[in-house]
Order: structure tokens, then sequence, then C-alpha cells
């Protein structure tokens, strides 16, 4: 019998928590936690692995305004920096917990964007470190950057573009079709675009919604399944409020009559929809701890065309 395929982002935050020290180790303390959950699901699925990585770019860029003899790296670096840096660790520690015949391996991943989407005019992702009002005005002077007011400090902000294309999805599938678990789409992709004549790829100064990016994976990849895990059990209603509830089942023109952070779930639910939509397949968010359950239906926010007969009672609904 032919495995089904399950896509599986993970948030930057689930591999190093916000209490966490940005330290190597503290990462692969936590990677080894989100593997020993994952590793299950290798043996009966095709397992895709994405991934986030906000707090590892924070840090990278930390790291480079240390150091003033050389220009900053630009942000498809970075990503690409990223990329290995977190892939490394997973990989290393599934094929710690998974049989040694296993095959494993990471794609660093380009995702095309179109460079005039209209996010590039209206800059909303915040990168790097925080400045004070005076050292903003003068790197956005010098560098041509747009800061803005991210609590007490000024922070810089990039475009987020819509992904396009995931340029590797060919030998991803080949990989799938080897039995091997494939690590990719880091952080979103590496942002790039066509030069003007459309001959040369380049770089682009940006940051690609990292659920957005695995949605488009999935969806190319003709997954049975898309899991976004993070560290809440799921999408809530009136979050924080006295009437905050869980949301179980639901359908995408359920979740159209809400509205969710753009900073925080927003986006997985746009995701969620987005796949569900065009597959008519399950979309999942829910906590890392609780995959097999999310697989299996019984845990986090499910997103389907239909709701099945058993959950339409269910009083999260």
């Amino acid at each position: 019998m032919r495995k089904k395929t399950i896509v599986v982002a993970l948030g930057g935050n689930a591999l190093l928590r916000r209490s966490d020290p940005m330290t190597a180790d503290a990462q692969r303390a936590n990677v080894k936690v989100a593997v020993r959950a994952l590793a299950p699901l290798a043996e009966e699925y095709k397992l895709v692995l994405a991934h986030g990585n906000g707090p590892q770019v924070g840090l990278l860029a930390l790291q480079q305004a240390a150091y003033q003899d050389v220009e900053p790296y630009p942000l498809d670096v970075l990503g690409a920096q990223t990329q290995g840096m977190i892939a490394y660790m997973v990989e290393q520690e599934l094929g710690n917990v998974l049989p040694p015949e296993k095959p494993i391996a990471t794609l660093l991943t380009m995702v095309e964007v179109d460079p005039n989407d209209p996010a590039f005019g209206e800059p909303t992702k915040f990168v790097g470190p925080g400045y004070e009002k005076a050292e903003a005005d003068a790197m956005a002077e010098r560098k041509g950057w747009a800061f803005k007011l991210d609590g007490q400090k000024w922070r810089r902000v990039v475009a987020s573009p819509e992904p396009k294309r995931i340029f590797e999805i060919r030998p991803i599938r080949w990989l799938l079709e080897q039995d091997t678990v494939v690590i990719c789409a880091g952080g979103g992709g590496i942002p790039t675009a066509f030069s003007e004549d459309g001959k040369t790829l380049e770089g682009i100064e940006a940051v690609i919604d990292k659920d957005l990016a695995s949605e488009l994976l999935a969806r190319e990849l003709d997954a049975h399944l898309f899991i976004m895990a993070t560290d809440t059990e799921g999408v809530y209603l009136d979050w924080g409020g006295p009437q905050q509830r869980l949301l179980g089942w639901v359908t995408p023109e359920m979740l159209d009559l809400h509205s969710f952070p753009p900073g925080s779930m927003g986006p997985k639910v746009e995701a969620a929809k987005r796949f569900v939509k065009s597959t008519c397949r399950r979309a999942a968010i829910g906590r890392l701890e609780d995959i097999a359950q999310i697989v299996e239906g019984t845990a986090g926010t499910n997103v389907v065309c239909g709701i099945p007969r058993e959950y339409r009672r269910n009083p999260n609904l």
C-alpha cells in the first residue's frame, strides 16, 4: 500500500522557545523533544518537515550588529544560513532515533516571489535588533531601510511577499519516492526573484511567511495532511477573553466569519484555508507534543471541507 504524505511545519518558537536562551544547546534540546514526537510518523507516512526561523534570523542579525567592519549580510543569505543550521540539528537528532537504514535529507530551498508584489510597498515583518530613533533614522538614510516602532525601540521592517514557486519541488518529490524524510523550505524558503530580463535568479530582501510557503509545499506534493505545529493547542476564539474557546473541527467558511491576529495565528489560519479550499484535504493546527493525536483527528484545530458526522456536535465548534 502506497504511503500517504504528511507535511509538518514546525514553528520557529517550537525549536527555540521564547523563554529559552538563544544558545545552540537550548535549540538542540528542543529539537530532541520535537523529533521524538515526529519520528513515529516517519515509519507510517512519507514525511516532509518545514520549519520557522524567526528567532534564529534575529540572533544572526544581533551577532552581525556587533561587528561593524563589514556590511550586514542580506536576508536571503541569512535565510540560507538558518536553513542549514536548523536542519542540521533536526536531521542529526532524527537520525539518532530512527532506524539507521531510514534515509533523511535536507534541501536548501529557494522560493520565487514577484518583485512587483504589493507587499514591497508596505513592509510589515520585523527583523533584527531594536534601535533608538536617531540611530534608526541614520540607518534608514544610509541603507534605504524602513523602520517601525516595536514597543520602545525602532526595528527594521521588510516585505513579506506571497510565495509563488518552490524551485526544488522536483528533487523533493524524487526523495519522497525513495522513502526519504525530507527537511526543506525552512523559514518560508530563501526569497528569490528573476531579474528584469528573466534570465538571472537573484536573492531578495524579504521574509516569506513560513506557513504560506509550507501550504504551497503541501499542495505541490499532493499531501494527505498538512499540519502546522506550534506551542498552543490550536485556534481560539476570543483569545484571552472570558469566552475563550478552542476550535475543534471547522470549515474554511466558518473561519471566514472571524478575524485572527496577523502577527500570530492569522497566517496559520489563512494557510489552512488555502490548503483545504484547493485540495479538499485536512489541515490542522496544534501543539507539537500532540502530533500523534492531531494525525488521528482527536487534537488541535482541524480544517476540512465538510465536518465528519461524529464531530458535528463538538461543543468547541
